[in-house]
C-alpha cells in the first residue's frame, strides 16, 4: 500500500465489523464520521481504541489476530507514510488501559514487527 487512504479503504473493506466499531469510537471522540482523505491517522487510532475495548471484555481475539496480520502485511510492504501511520496511530495506542492479565493473548497474537514498534515507543511490553 502506497498511501494511508488506500490502507484506510482496504482495512474498512476487509474488516467491516471492526470498521463499524472504529467508526463509533471516531464519532464519539471527533464528533463526525471519518473520511479517508482527512482522518486516516485518527481512524487507525480509533481502531486501537475499539480493539482495546474488546480486550477489556476479553473478546474478539480471532478478529484481532486477523487484523494484526493484515496490519503486519501493510507494515512490511507499505510506504513510509503507511508505516508511520501504523506506528504512531495504531500501535502506540494499542493496549491502553487494558490490564496485563487481559492483554496476554492479544500480545501473543501481535506479530513481531508490531511488537517491536510498541516496545520501541513505550520502552516496555504491556504485560
Amino acid at each position: 500500500m502506497e498511501t494511508n487512504i488506500a490502507f484506510f479503504q482496504s482495512a474498512r473493506a476487509k474488516f467491516p465489523d471492526l470498521a463499524e466499531k472504529a467508526d463509533r469510537q471516531h464519532i464519539k471522540h471527533w464528533g463526525a464520521a471519518p473520511s479517508a482523505e482527512q482522518d486516516s491517522y485518527s481512524w487507525f487510532e480509533s481502531v486501537s481504541h475499539a480493539l482495546n475495548f474488546e480486550m477489556q471484555r476479553e473478546a474478539y481475539i480471532k478478529e484481532c489476530q486477523a487484523f494484526f496480520q493484515f496490519v503486519d502485511g501493510a507494515f512490511r510492504s507499505g510506504s513510509a507514510e503507511v508505516k508511520n501511520c501504523i506506528d504512531v496511530a495504531f500501535v502506540e495506542n494499542l493496549f491502553w488501559e487494558v490490564s496485563p492479565q487481559k492483554v496476554a493473548p492479544y500480545w501473543q497474537a501481535l506479530p513481531q514487527a508490531l511488537r517491536k514498534l510498541y516496545v520501541d515507543f513505550h520502552a516496555r511490553t504491556p504485560l
